[in-house]
């Protein structure tokens, strides 16, 4: 291993995809990652495909370089083994709601106490200093707060982002104040509360590129990139499809050369970004028509000569034998001591000295509970309690 954050030990109370995606990049950096889970086991273990019951795709693909740890937190015995998990643990991430962790005696100024320097990180789906606080919330339901479905354009009938984004997008953020919160604890050996809320994350990624006119007092126009909401799509070819990003006068002028458009830069509609974005309809019409006439092929080959930024349209099926993607390593078989041979991604980044990256399977509902246990400093007699009762299992 060779993580930046060895050492690290996490305790990880998250379930569905927001928190076990921030959790499992802090684990492919080398923290010690505890996906503490309900005898039932996170929901989305049984979904997609799957060679045995729990151990579905989705959840694969979302906890790796994780040990897993069963407790049943209504059983005093439970909950006194993770505090006893607390009181040696750096951070602990979790993204149920705040009242029912009240309930549970599991708030962050209960755990303060047991450890004043932990990092409690608490992903919600709205900000505590809302009304709306108390709403549970699902990827669909803040996708459609924050307004994404209403983004595909006027003549389209609205519909959700077909990736969770709004789980992974908020994942990713709350790893990030995690790394931040590490960092000021190692200089000031102060522990905090963190809140990360879905909707405040996902409305702040809508707005930053959708705000537009609105963003001035008094507004200068109307809110929404017409570009990326209304026009932004691929290009028809004669078989497939293609994919072109035109920005500048001098991708224009090349453009409309290799189309046959020698003139399209003489019409004052096209001869400024600033009037090309006033026109958006006209000049995706006017590129449109003489794209249909040859093949994807064909056009890769043209428009890659004349250095305009162009790519193919690919497919989850035609993604896995990308060119760049296989030949840069990105996938891999692993073998997996339950499932047998799955396909893995490498983690996107490189790095020269602390290279993050897989640490250990996904693992089975409570492979790990009894190692766990046996950490945290029970005995072997309470430890086989808790077994015998349902605190824990394996």
């Amino acid at each position: 291993m060779s993580g930046p954050l060895i050492g690290i030990r996490i305790l990880d109370l998250t379930g569905a995809l927001s928190g076990p995606v921030a959790t499992q990049l802090l684990g492919d950096m080398g923290a010690d990652v505890i996906k503490i889970e309900s005898p039932e086991g996170d929901s989305i273990r049984a979904m997609g495909p799957a060679r045995h019951a729990g151990m579905g795709a989705m959840f694969l693909h979302a906890n790796r370089s994780k040990r897993s740890l069963v407790l049943d937190l209504k059983q005093g015995s439970a909950r006194d083994a993770l505090l006893k998990l607390v009181a040696k643990a750096e951070v602990l991430v979790t993204n149920t709601r705040p009242k029912a962790l009240a309930r549970l005696g599991l708030s962050y100024e209960d755990l303060k106490a047991i450890n004043p320097s932990l990092i409690y990180v608490n992903i919600v789906g709205y900000g505590s200093s809302g009304p709306d606080a108390d709403k549970p919330a699902y990827d669909d339901l803040i996708q459609a707060a924050a307004g994404i479905p209403s983004l595909h354009g006027p003549s389209d009938a609205p519909r959700y982002a077909p990736i969770a984004i709004a789980d992974r997008v908020t994942g990713i953020c709350a790893a990030n104040a995690v790394l931040g919160a590490l960092f000021h604890r190692l200089r000031s050996g102060q522990g905090q509360f963190v809140e990360v809320p879905m909707l405040e994350t996902v409305a702040s990624l809508v707005l930053a590129d959708h705000m537009a006119g609105l963003t001035f007092e008094p507004a200068q126009g109307p809110a929404v990139f017409q570009r990326y909401a209304a026009i932004r799509r691929p290009f028809t070819t004669r078989d497939g499809s293609i994919c072109l990003m035109v920005l500048t006068d001098r991708q224009w002028n090349a453009l409309f050369k290799v189309l046959g458009h020698e003139g399209a830069m003489d019409d004052p509609r096209f001869r400024t970004m600033s009037q090309r974005t006033q026109h958006l309809e006209a000049l995706y019409e006017l590129v449109a028509y003489p794209l249909k006439e040859r093949t994807t092929e064909d056009w890769i080959a043209r428009l890659g000569a004349a250095d305009i930024p162009v790519a193919r349209l690919e497919t989850m099926d035609s993604l896995l034998s990308d060119g760049h993607l296989v030949k840069s390593g990105f996938f891999g078989i692993s073998q997996h001591p339950t499932e047998g041979d799955i396909r893995v991604m490498k983690s996107p980044s490189t790095w020269s000295a602390t290279q993050p990256g897989p640490s250990r399977p996904t693992p089975n509902l409570g492979e790990h509970s009894r190692e766990i246990l046996r950490e945290a400093g029970l005995s072997s007699q309470e430890i086989q309690s808790m077994f015998e009762t349902g605190a824990t299992k394996e």
